[in-house]
């Protein structure tokens, strides 16, 4: 059982705005937050954050995490008005409840804890 754990990705990969709008829906019913990661792969700021975000995926496992290329799903980008790279953005309901822009971990990482949190009471 385990072992299945560890090798299942934790951090969905968006490829499409059908994607997108799949995985939101499905977070919205479950009542679960989400967190993505608007990255480039040019962007070395974003590239370094991606084993970050995948650490923080594993920590927070009723928090779904995404991650969105803005060059290979523009509409995405453009949809939830992201100019820069990389932006971290943490959604409930579908809605936008915090931004984060820049490559600062700690700063993600408490947001987050935010997020689960208030998702925790929420849910009591």
């Amino acid at each position: 059982m385990e072992g299945a754990e560890q090798n299942k990705p934790k951090v969905v990969l968006i490829d499409s705005l059908q994607s997108w709008e799949s995985h939101l829906t499905q977070a919205s019913n479950q009542n679960s937050p989400v967190v993505v990661h608007f990255t480039a792969s040019w962007c070395m700021p974003s590239v370094v954050m991606n084993p970050v975000f995948e650490e923080l995926a594993i920590s927070y496992p009723d928090v779904l995490f995404l991650t969105v290329d803005v060059d290979e799903v523009k509409d995405v980008a453009t949809r939830m008005d992201v100019k820069a790279m990389p932006t971290f953005l943490l959604l409930k309901d579908r809605v936008t409840v915090d931004k984060v822009v820049g490559a600062n971990p700690e700063e993600i990482k408490k947001r987050i804890d935010k997020l689960a949190e208030s998702n925790r009471v929420s849910l009591t």
